[in-house]
């Protein structure tokens, strides 16, 4: 056999990673305030992009690619930026400039914002007739309650700190955990539900003696075992428990925290109009940009400037162009899946969550055209408002189970009716997992034993050892 070289041609697809496209598919994947940061993060990079505010200058015009009968600088870029600035206005609109009149007053003046628990304890203690020292020291403590309303300082640490006595710090700590709420100011839960024993007046020994010694047998449901130990009947333990679950074990959870307020902002909107639905992209959110005509004069043939500023010019316009095609691109895909997920799940959004179907990213990229990766980014950390309430995109996407009529059934619909079965058993004889399943079964739902558990624990359902009443 004889080795020799060859040179043969050979046609091939493979795909590049371009930075365009890089962007594009992060453009896609970003929520609505995700794409508000990303847009003013390019806003500071890029000085041809530019905000404005009219919403009837959102007709986006682009601009044509690869001019055969440019010269050789020209072809250097995508864009033919001659041919995007010969209108009067990069949009096709005239610009008008917004003059916007401050108000003296508006009605964020007004709104008001609820106490923390920190300030709540605070007014308390500055109206208590206690010494300066000791109230200094109660500061000090007030500044280490967490949120749940507990304190995560030692007292030897709070002496150490501030130069005190331990009993001078007991006796500040005992002054916090008279306040309002009862059971502020303890060192653990033991301590926190004894506060709120004796601040509600509860004259019941057995209450006393599970907060004491048997919290974690309670938490295990051994009703029977701490019913045998002390030498009482089981429904005195049970009466004293539920007396127990009234009491709060975060007294500190019901003041808020100005750090934790979540607010979503839906990325699609949903509305039912004349019994047909409506889909909206919010796309109100995000700032609108468009090309800053200032650079005109730089590009103009008129106008000389040197070759370095040219490139530059034409490679911001470039790079704002292809943004702005992003953000447009990011616009048609989501409503295209979105309004696939509403032909699809149109029973659930009528009739609420036992009608949602089974459904995989598999089959909305085969009914939108495009790839199942692109139909995980389009969904992901984004949220739709439905008249079933404001739902992650994601919710409509669940597996299911087969059913004896050969369809599949959701897993949403499984557990909606795994919590019906719960509601109306008999507290006194609760269902394990197998009964679950065979009730289940009766209803043509092949389901095991396992998956009924699996179920429960996502709905913290607790087992059937918690769930008896005697």
């Amino acid at each position: 056999m004889r080795m020799g070289y060859e040179l043969n041609i050979a046609q091939t697809q493979k795909l590049i990673m371009t930075p365009e496209l890089r962007q594009a598919i992060t453009v896609l994947q970003l929520s609505s305030l995700e794409l508000t940061r990303y847009i003013e993060q390019q806003l500071q990079e890029n000085p041809l992009l530019e905000l404005y505010d009219d919403d009837g200058e959102k007709n986006l015009e682009f601009l044509d690619k690869d001019k055969g009968d440019e010269s050789g600088d020209k072809k250097e870029y995508d864009l033919d930026w001659e041919l995007y600035f010969q209108d009067s206005s990069d949009l096709g609109l005239g610009y008008r400039e917004r003059k916007w009149e401050q108000a003296e007053y508006n009605y964020e003046n007004f709104i008001t914002r609820a106490l923390t628990l920190a300030e709540h304890l605070l007014c308390q203690l500055h109206l208590n007739p206690c010494a300066n020292r000791e109230r200094l020291i109660a500061e000090y403590l007030i500044g280490n309650i967490d949120e749940k309303g507990y304190l995560r300082v030692s007292l030897e640490e709070v002496a150490g700190r501030l130069r005190v006595s331990q009993i001078e710090a007991a006796r500040a700590l005992l002054l916090i955990q008279s306040f309002d709420p009862p059971g502020v100011g303890a060192r653990n839960l033991q301590e926190c539900l004894m506060i709120q024993y004796s601040a509600l007046g509860i004259d019941n020994e057995l209450v006393k003696c599970l907060i004491e010694n048997y919290l974690e047998f309670l938490a295990r449901g051994k009703i029977i075992r701490i019913a045998h130990e002390l030498g009482v009947t089981v429904q005195e333990v049970q009466g004293a428990a539920d007396i127990l679950k009234t009491f709060d074990p975060k007294p500190g959870s019901n003041f808020s925290d100005p750090s934790n307020n979540r607010y979503i902002v839906p990325d699609i909107i949903v509305k039912k109009v004349d019994g047909e639905y409506i889909i909206l992209v919010n796309d109100m959110v995000a700032p609108g940009i468009r090309i800053n005509s200032t650079y005109r004069s730089v590009l103009a043939k008129e106008k000389s400037c040197d070759s370095q500023t040219r490139r530059f010019v034409e490679t911001k316009l470039n790079a704002a162009v292809w943004l702005i095609k992003s953000i447009e691109q990011r616009r048609l895909t989501l409503y295209k899946v979105a309004n696939c997920l509403v032909d699809m799940q149109r029973d659930f959004l009528d009739y609420g969550i036992k009608y949602l179907k089974p459904l995989n990213l598999k089959n909305v990229a085969e009914e939108v055209g495009l790839h199942e990766s692109t139909i995980s980014r389009a969904t992901a950390n984004k949220y739709i408002q439905t008249p079933q309430g404001i739902l992650e995109m994601r919710h409509f996407f669940c597996t299911g189970l087969s059913n004896v009529a050969g369809t599949s059934i959701s897993s949403g619909c499984i557990k909606e009716m795994l919590q019906e079965i719960i509601a109306g058993e008999d507290c006194r004889v609760p269902l394990n997992d197998q009964k679950i399943s065979d009730l289940l079964r009766q209803k043509g739902i092949k389901i095991s034993r396992r998956t009924v558990a699996k179920y429960r624990s996502e709905l913290n359902i607790p087992a059937i050892g918690k769930r008896i009443r005697y």
